[in-house]
C-alpha cells in the first residue's frame, strides 16, 4: 500500500489505485465523463492545490528566486489547519490503500506536486 505522485493525463501504473487530482481546475476541453477514462483523475480534490494566485505565481516562475517565492507561499497555504488535516488523512490512507495524487505539470521539480510529495512524507505517508 502506498501513494504515488503522478502527472495527470499520463497512463496509469498497474497498482496505482484511485487517482486524485490535486489541481485548481479540471482539465480544459475534457468532458467530465472522460476524466477517469482518459487517465486524468477519478476524484477531484482541489484542497491541496495552490490557490489561484499562488498557482499563477508558480506557473510564471522562471528563476530560482521566483520558484522559492512560490514554494514559500504554497507551503504557507498547506500549513493551515484544513490542509494539515487533509495531508494527515492522505498519509494515513497510504498505509492501507494504493492511490495516487497529481497535477498536470510536465516537470515535477517545478510543480506543486514535488512539494506535496515532501509534505506527505513529512506527515508519515508511504510514498512510492
Amino acid at each position: 500500500m502506498s501513494v504515488r505522485i503522478v502527472r495527470l493525463g499520463t497512463p496509469r501504473h498497474p497498482r496505482e489505485g484511485l487517482r486524485v487530482g490535486t489541481v485548481r481546475r479540471p482539465p480544459r476541453g475534457v468532458p467530465k465523463t472522460r476524466f477517469a477514462r482518459d487517465d486524468w483523475y477519478d476524484v477531484w480534490f482541489p484542497n491541496l492545490a495552490p490557490s489561484l494566485e499562488t498557482m499563477k505565481q508558480g506557473l510564471a516562475a522562471r528563476t530560482a528566486g521566483e520558484w522559492t517565492g512560490f514554494r514559500r507561499k504554497y507551503l504557507a497555504e498547506m500549513s493551515r489547519p484544513d490542509a494539515k488535516h487533509d495531508l494527515a488523512l492522505l498519509a494515513a490512507l497510504s498505509h492501507v490503500a494504493d492511490f495516487s495524487v497529481g497535477c498536470y505539470c510536465e516537470d515535477e521539480s517545478r510543480c506543486h506536486r514535488s512539494l506535496l510529495r515532501q509534505l506527505l512524507i513529512e506527515n508519515g505517508a508511504k510514498v512510492e
